[in-house]
């Protein structure tokens, strides 16, 4: 198993790539403000994950990478709604779908956090 089959993983793959083509079309001047900015914290999101599962030998080094992963999320959140605040990004639909899909990888990330600590508490 690596962290490719980590489900986790998998989704901040695909928001990684949905946020970085969104941003393409973007205003110019909000392409890398902004845009820059949604892109490095989606980008984040998964590089955290890898990163804690490549030191998940030493648990309290996985949980504290999750713990990045999660604060990005909720970084990416914030820019998604500011571009949509402030009309950069207007469409409603996509906007949606890209919400709906990191609010959904903030959850699992949380209960995956959740479970990587379970275990960590069981092994002392």
């Amino acid at each position: 198993m690596n962290y490719k089959d980590l489900e986790v993983w998998q989704i901040a793959r695909e928001l990684s790539v949905d946020i970085h083509k969104m941003t393409l079309s973007l205003p110019k001047f909000e392409m890398y403000e902004e845009g820059g900015q949604i892109r490095r914290s989606s980008k984040s999101i998964r590089s955290n994950i890898v990163e804690g599962y490549g030191r998940r030998r030493y648990k309290n080094e996985f949980i504290r990478y999750i713990t990045f992963a999660i604060a990005s999320t909720d970084e990416t959140i914030d820019h998604l709604e500011t571009l949509w605040e402030t009309e950069s990004l207007n469409d409603k639909e996509l906007f949606t779908k890209l919400l709906d899909k990191v609010n959904l990888l903030d959850k699992k990330l949380i209960n995956f956090l959740k479970s990587v600590e379970k275990k960590h508490i069981s092994e002392k």
